[in-house]
C-alpha cells in the first residue's frame, strides 16, 4: 500500500532542523510520493531544489494570494521569475500553484488577487500545467474566474473548503478535490456529506504540512506521514477499504500531475 501526499510544504522553516531525517521517516511509512508546493518566489525555488534532490518529491511553483508584494511592480517582477522557472522545462515541476483568492486574510487587494490569479492561469495554459487552487471566503469569485478563464489542464482545489456549492461547481468544471486535516476534526461541519459528493476518481489527499495536522495530532507540526489519517477518514465515510482509498488517490495524483 502506497500513499501520495498531493500538497505539502517541506521547504517551510519549521523543517529546517530535521528536514533530511523527516524525509527518511516519511519514506519508511509508505508515503512514496509527494509534492512540495510553492507560494512565492523563494518557496518555489526551494521546492524545485528539493524535488531535484529526491526522485520521489515533486514541485509546484506560483504566487499565492497571501504572498502578493505591496508594490505592484515587484509582483510582476516575481511573476517573471516564476515564468523563468517554467522555462527551464524541469520535469519535476508538475503544476502552477498554489494560486487563487483569499478574502479571509486579505480583503483590501481583491482586484490584484483576481488579476494575478488569471495571469497564472494563463501561464499554466502557456506551459501546459494544471493549477493548484487556494480559495478562502472567495467561493463565488473563484468559480467565476474559472468559468471565464478556461484552464486547459484543469487542476486541484487544495484543502478544499467544505462548501457544497464550491464542490458542486468544481466538479462540473472537472477539477479534483483534495482533502486535508480538517475533515478529521471533531467540529468539522459538512465533512462527511462533502466527501460523499466527490466521486472516487476526483479525490486527492494531502497534509498541507507543516499546517493543519489531523486528529489525533491537531496542534502539532504536520508532515506527510499523517496523510494516512486523511485516507482513513475517507475510507470510513465511503465505507471502503483503506487500501482502495490509497490506490485511487495515488492513481488520481499520478494522473493530474502527469507523473
Amino acid at each position: 500500500m502506497e500513499f501520495f501526499d498531493s500538497h505539502s510544504h517541506l521547504t517551510d522553516e519549521k523543517f529546517n532542523d530535521d528536514r533530511e531525517s523527516i524525509i527518511n521517516e516519511i519514506k519508511k511509512e509508505s508515503i512514496t510520493k509527494w509534492t512540495t508546493v510553492g507560494y512565492n518566489v523563494e518557496s518555489s525555488r526551494k521546492s524545485i531544489e528539493l524535488a531535484n534532490k529526491y526522485d520521489f518529491i515533486y514541485a509546484t511553483v506560483g504566487i499565492s494570494p497571501n504572498d502578493i508584494p505591496q508594490k505592484e511592480d515587484e509582483l510582476w517582477k516575481e511573476l517573471e521569475i516564476i515564468e523563468n522557472f517554467l522555462n527551464l522545462n524541469n520535469k519535476k515541476i508538475v503544476a502552477i500553484g498554489e494560486i487563487g483568492l483569499d478574502y479571509y486574510w486579505n480583503k483590501e487587494n481583491k482586484d490584484i488577487q483576481k488579476t494575478l490569479f488569471i495571469k497564472q492561469i494563463e501561464l499554466a495554459n502557456k506551459y501546459n500545467y494544471p493549477i493548484v487552487i487556494h480559495t478562502r471566503e472567495a467561493v463565488m469569485d473563484t468559480i467565476e474566474i474559472l468559468k471565464n478563464n478556461k484552464v486547459v489542464k484543469k487542476g486541484i482545489f487544495h484543502c478544499c473548503p467544505l462548501n457544497r456549492e464550491l464542490v458542486k461547481e468544481a466538479l462540473k468544471l472537472d477539477f479534483y478535490i483534495s482533502f486535508a486535516g480538517p475533515i478529521t476534526f471533531k467540529n468539522s461541519k459538512n465533512a462527511e456529506e462533502i466527501i460523499q459528493m466527490v466521486p472516487n476518481n476526483k479525490i486527492l489527499i494531502e497534509t498541507d504540512s507543516p499546517y493543519l495536522s489531523p486528529e489525533p495530532f491537531r496542534g502539532k507540526r504536520n508532515d506527510p506521514r499523517n496523510v494516512k489519517y486523511i485516507a482513513k477518514k475517507i475510507a470510513e465515510v465511503k465505507g471502503i477499504g483503506l487500501e482502495k482509498v490509497a490506490k485511487m488517490t495515488y492513481e488520481n495524483a499520478l494522473k493530474i500531475f502527469e507523473i
